[in-house]
């Protein structure tokens, strides 16, 4: 029988990471026909036809006239997965209320392989960015230039910070982006020291952000949760009081709540 393993991974089946391959090329080309994902995956077109038509079959594939696509399957695994995260089922509620209180938009977010991941966002009454933050919903991001992130990166340990570093670097978006290593562990001691984050344009340029972490009874970051809005208005220096406030508050009541429920098996390590 012939070896399915690629050289570089003894454990790694090349038919499966092929078969992501044609997913994640489906999801960035909004759709495909044959011709043009075998050009883009520089494969024949007779192996991405192969690849489609099991996807297809199981039912994670759709075909309009030539065209492929994702199917609505992914949503249902998508949700799902949210579903069995303890942080988005105890914090979804509590993001709300913090989003209607501030009229500005709160998100919840965590961390997986090194990336930030969105749970769940709220569009606040005065909130702005939405068609940005929508799209957030829909990607992992860098962690160094969010509030999130940052609440995030505070809390996890030197050597995974510096093992996330090597692996994604530190690519600026703005200009206020911190790209140096030493410089982003200061940061990360500063927000260690004050309890809460902040994005100051380094995401984009005009925007402002407010984030904590969530921790569980043993001190390991869950996540995080944070706001954001214009600069000309977080920066007003009583309102931004009164959402660092909110935001520390809303951190601290889904820390009690997930500690309250759940057990040690209900937080895994993810790598």
């Amino acid at each position: 029988m012939a070896d399915e393993h690629t050289n570089g991974s003894p454990r790694t089946l090349k038919t499966v990471s092929r078969a992501f391959d044609v997913v994640r090329a489906l999801e960035e080309l909004d759709g495909a026909g044959v011709t043009e994902l075998a050009d883009h995956l520089d494969l024949s077109k007779s192996v991405v036809y192969n690849y489609l038509s099991t996807l297809r079959e199981e039912k994670f594939v759709v075909k309009e006239g030539d065209t492929y696509q994702l199917s609505l399957q992914f949503l249902l695994v998508g949700e799902y997965v949210r579903y069995q995260n303890i942080l988005y089922r105890i914090g979804k509620p509590e993001i709300e209320e913090l989003a209607e209180k501030t009229g500005e938009y709160a998100h919840l977010a965590t961390e997986q392989h090194g990336l930030g991941v969105n749970l769940y966002k709220v569009s606040g009454e005065t909130a702005v960015g939405s068609d940005y933050q929508v799209n957030k919903l829909q990607r992992a991001d860098y962690l160094h230039f969010s509030a999130t992130g940052k609440a995030i990166l505070a809390h996890l340990p030197r050597e995974r910070v510096n093992w996330i570093v090597d692996q994604y670097g530190l690519p600026a978006k703005t200009e206020q982006t911190i790209t140096d290593r030493e410089e982003l562990f200061d940061e990360l001691e500063t927000v260690r020291e004050r309890g809460y984050s902040l994005n100051d344009e380094e995401e984009i340029k005009g925007l402002q952000a407010i984030g904590a972490p969530v921790t569980n009874r043993h001190g390991r970051v869950l996540g995080s949760i944070s706001v954001s809005g214009p600069v000309r208005r977080m920066k007003q220096p009583e309102y931004h009081q009164n959402l660092i406030e909110s935001v520390v508050n809303t951190a601290n009541v889904i820390e009690v709540n997930v500690n309250m429920e759940e057990s040690d098996d209900e937080f895994p390590t993810f790598s």
